[in-house]
């Protein structure tokens, strides 16, 4: 008989198997975050912690980090969508133990 051909199944292999449970973030979680510029806004209540930040954003060169220190769950839900939605990437969102949350945004 002639030669036969024949495709031998080989499982695809998941390039980031071997990370599995792996968090991305966490190792950038465990540093203490830094960027180019700093803000606290743990005693600014919404809106006015959307427009300090996006003030801040606003006088940054593009690709500069921004490091936002920030109180309660409604700037923690709501900074990084509206961060996102504006074209700007979250880098790491770090909650600490006296209830802040430090959030590193780099602006797009």
């Amino acid at each position: 008989m002639g030669t036969e051909l024949y495709w031998v199944y080989r499982p695809f292999r998941n390039a980031l198997r071997r990370f599995v449970g792996h968090h991305p973030l966490k190792s950038v979680c465990k540093q203490e975050l830094s960027g180019d510029r700093e803000i606290d806004i743990t005693t600014d209540t919404c809106p006015m912690t959307f427009v300090r930040t996006r003030l801040a954003l606003d006088r940054m060169q593009s690709g500069a980090t921004l490091l936002i220190r920030l109180r309660g769950d409604e700037p923690r839900k709501n900074l990084p969508r509206s961060a996102a939605e504006q074209g700007h990437a979250v880098l790491a969102q770090q909650e600490l133990e006296d209830g802040t949350t430090l959030l590193l945004l780099r602006k797009g």
